[in-house]
């Protein structure tokens, strides 16, 4: 009788152990990168610039229709760049500037001719 009483009283701490277990989460880890890198964008005065050419450190970068301000950015190194943005031949824009982690820039760009 004794032994009977040992086993059901094992049967049923394993069984509230196993209970008791199954209701706890793990706790869980979300980790993320964010990115940091300098970004710069255009404000479009007048939309016929819009396919005027992006040359940043003499790469071309495409067009600043394709990074226009609220839409999209080009995501750049910290540090010095130098910005051409060309039309038609035409030099609309020659700027030396810098940027740092997380800074957002916007260049105005309108028609020079």
């Amino acid at each position: 009788m004794i032994n009977r009483f040992r086993r059901n009283l094992g049967a049923a701490t394993l069984l509230a152990c196993i209970q008791i277990s199954g209701c706890v989460q793990m706790p869980t880890e979300k980790a993320g990168i964010a990115d940091l890198r300098p970004q710069i964008s255009f404000q479009l005065v007048d939309d016929s610039v819009s396919p005027a050419r992006v040359v940043v450190d003499g790469i071309d970068m495409g067009t600043t229709a394709d990074y226009q301000a609220g839409i999209a950015a080009l995501r750049l190194l910290p540090g010095s760049h130098l910005l051409k943005v060309t039309f038609m031949g035409a030099t609309l824009m020659e700027e030396k500037f810098y940027v740092g982690d997380g800074v957002q820039r916007t260049f105005t760009i309108k028609k020079g001719f």
